[in-house]
């Protein structure tokens, strides 16, 4: 019997870093753009390659976010975390989407952890014996040998029904307990609610409108695996601290030093200066001599500035033309038209748009946009996240022989443009209770 030996061609096995998929990204506006992406790609990855491609300033704010239109809820996607993976756990017949916007407070909690954990929803364990301080806790977070726990009443709709009903809430590395005895902690009345080891936390976008809730402070806990509507943990907050509190913490118990080692890596690739506006990079400073210095004394530095802002007004009257004499061209309409293509400024944006983009965007000091009045033609509004509240002020022109400015201080100081208004007021605090930091922005995609 004769064998002739034939050559077999086996299929070539693509490693599964080299194999691509084409996914959807949407921004604010609901605008998207399809990319191919290999498949073991994680969040962080995904925000840098539209970083790049739309020649944004990296700040590490950008955020990629989960959401879920049928649910009416979303959550940031960490760094870390697998994109295809998320994919994974959506159901076909849904609209599911990835949003990539910027979130300044992604992870401020570790910068300023007194903004986000107030004294009477903390407490830590016996071991501790109460000997420590705020400053510490998110330590007490990262250490799995410490057990920190987060405490307060929250409203929780009851399953199967359209009702909601306020409980005593406990959180603890176990997981999310409520007490069906008041305020007791004793373990015969505590009442498991859920776990995140397979679990994400998620926010309500409608919570009164789509989920009937008594306050729009809602947020779940949604199993990783596909579920129903019926199988969300609904959870509702009496105002926006107490949910920030809550969410955090349970961001924190689920992946502890991941997220620690998510903030900081950023910062150990970078080499060289970022050019970013934050509150450590604007300081005073003193040019009149013949070497600048850094202005220490807040006294002095609030003189330099009310000073900066009068020179400002005058340097105005030797720009509106070559000739240092005003001219039609170059009019007050010639300096209004500067702030339109500033990041910052948002022409029509309503002021329930302006809130809703700030809140998107982060609700922590600072993050600021400017946009067109809406009930008074001719002015302006600065919109201005401070102590997770979001306020508005009045940017009134100024008319002054002839010459328009502009002020929030009715008149005291006054800007040829919004462009030196927004300058200032990074640089001090002036009438507002908190200098501008953070601009809100949109991209397209």
């Amino acid at each position: 019997m004769n064998f002739h030996a034939r050559r077999v061609t086996l299929p070539a096995i693509t490693p599964l870093c080299l194999q691509k998929r084409v996914i959807k990204v949407y921004n604010e506006d609901n605008t998207s753009r399809a990319v191919e992406v290999p498949t073991d790609i994680t969040a962080r990855d995904i925000c840098q390659l539209f970083v790049l491609k739309n020649h944004c300033i990296d700040d590490h704010s950008w955020t990629l976010f989960e959401h879920l239109t049928h649910l009416s809820i979303e959550r940031i996607i960490e760094d870390h975390e697998s994109v295809m993976e998320v994919l994974s756990g959506w159901a076909m017949d849904t609209d599911s989407r990835l949003y990539f916007r910027k979130n300044y407070a992604k992870y401020e909690f570790f910068n300023k952890p007194l903004d986000f954990f107030p004294d009477h929803m903390v407490s830590i364990s016996s071991e501790t014996n109460g000997m420590m301080n705020h400053s510490q806790l998110i330590q007490t977070f990262l250490n799995s040998s410490t057990c920190p726990e987060i405490h307060g009443h929250l409203h929780a709709k009851e399953q199967g029904r359209k009702s909601w009903k306020k409980f005593y809430f406990v959180l603890r590395r176990s997981g999310l307990y409520f007490s069906n005895k008041g305020t007791s902690k004793e373990p015969r009345h505590l009442q498991f609610i859920a776990e995140f080891s397979d679990g994400d936390v998620y926010t309500l976008l409608s919570a009164r409108k789509i989920h009937g809730a008594p306050t729009d402070y809602g947020f779940c806990v949604k199993s990783t695996k596909r579920g129903s509507p019926r199988d969300l943990k609904l959870l509702c907050a009496d105002d926006e601290q107490t949910r920030t509190c809550w969410v955090t913490a349970m961001r924190l118990f689920k992946y502890g030093m991941q997220l620690y080692q998510n903030f900081i890596q950023p910062h150990q690739k970078q080499k060289t200066p970022m050019r970013s506006i934050s509150e450590n990079s604007l300081v005073a400073m003193d040019f009149s001599g013949h070497k600048s210095r850094v202005i220490e004394n807040p006294s002095e530095a609030l003189s330099v500035a009310v000073e900066e802002g009068l020179s400002w007004r005058r340097k105005s009257c030797h720009r509106l033309s070559s000739h240092g004499s005003p001219s039609t061209s170059q009019g007050p309409m010639s300096n209004m038209a500067l702030h339109m293509a500033q990041p910052w400024f948002h022409s029509k944006l309503s002021r329930d748009e302006a809130h809703r983009l700030i809140t998107q965007q982060g609700l922590i000091d600072g993050v600021f946009l400017l946009r067109d009045s809406q009930s008074n033609p001719n002015t302006f509004v600065l919109s201005l996240c401070h102590t997770q509240r979001i306020k508005h002020f009045q940017i009134l022109p100024v008319d002054e022989e002839g010459e328009l400015f502009y002020s929030l201080d009715d008149g005291h100081t006054r800007f040829a443009d919004l462009i030196q208004l927004v300058e200032f007021y990074q640089l001090n605090r002036g009438v507002l209770p908190c200098k501008l930091k953070h601009h809100c922005a949109r991209i397209t995609l």
